[in-house]
């Protein structure tokens, strides 16, 4: 039965989750998870290995089963709002041998608004050029997506997102395995994308930079742990039970206290 108390929340939230539960043998993964989406936020989802996050991911976007729990997205049942929401996957689960050109792989991200005959044609190219634009990634429209370094591809797959013009954008780790210049192009846009009032959710292993990503925060360790505005939630507490205790007290101190005043975006962290 969902939560009554997060009614009002759940209406107004890009993507709420109720009571989301999965199993996996018979061994819940993630259980009983609520989580409410703040519009025109950034939020992270965070835990240790084995957490659920992906799962939880997956589950929210109707690609893993649920054994119980509700998804709404805008208020509405996942299967009616799916055309406002676009998904950005780990580049672990991708082919990368799939024979295909960076512009036709962005391309694809149009595919349900565009009928069979529209492929290929300019006004497909154009709104696909546009997004490589947007991530640096102009000239390598036909570049093979097999022949990129690894943060060229999630670019491209970024761009692909993009090109939707959805208004909730879920990633799946989109800055594991890429480069320092990569992940400060990647968070440009997305904090471009929030400040345009889009909605974005993202599964985030980097501790060190939550404070500087993310407006909200999700800590879950298969239950969720708390969830909240990142300056209330994103405590030495929390991120104990989550972790289990294995956060030392220096890397606690780290991480909870505000960013310096004075900090200016894209300073190097030292």
């Amino acid at each position: 039965m969902p939560d009554s108390r997060l009614g009002k929340a759940v209406i107004a939230s890009p993507l709420a989750l109720q009571g989301v539960t999965v199993s996996y043998d018979h061994r819940p993964v993630v259980h009983s998870v609520d989580f409410v989406t703040p519009p025109g936020s950034m939020s992270a989802i965070i835990g240790p290995n084995g957490a659920g996050k992906s799962t939880l991911l997956k589950a929210a976007l109707g690609i893993t089963r649920r054994l119980s729990g509700e998804v709404r997205v805008f208020g509405r049942p996942l299967e009616q709002e799916t055309r406002h929401l676009a998904f950005v996957p780990q580049r672990s689960s991708i082919d990368w041998d799939f024979p295909a050109r960076v512009i036709d792989v962005v391309g694809m991200g149009l595919y349900r608004d565009l009928r069979w005959w529209q492929f290929g044609s300019r006004k497909l190219r154009r709104r696909a050029m546009e997004s490589l634009v947007r991530v640096g990634m102009e000239g390598f429209a036909e570049r093979q997506i097999g022949q990129l370094s690894g943060g060229q591809q999630q670019r491209v797959f970024l761009a692909r997102a993009l090109v939707q013009e959805a208004d909730l954008t879920i990633l799946d780790e989109p800055f594991a395995g890429v480069d320092a210049a990569t992940e400060a192009a990647i968070i440009q846009v997305l904090k471009s994308l929030r400040d345009e009032g889009r909605t974005l959710l993202c599964v985030h292993h980097d501790l060190a930079t939550v404070r500087e990503y993310f407006d909200h925060v999700l800590l879950m360790n298969v239950r969720r742990v708390a969830a909240g505005p990142v300056d209330e939630a994103f405590t030495e507490d929390n991120l104990q039970a989550t972790y289990g205790g294995r956060l030392s007290p220096v890397q606690l101190a780290r991480l909870v206290e505000p960013t310096p005043a004075g900090w200016q975006e894209g300073t190097e962290r030292r």
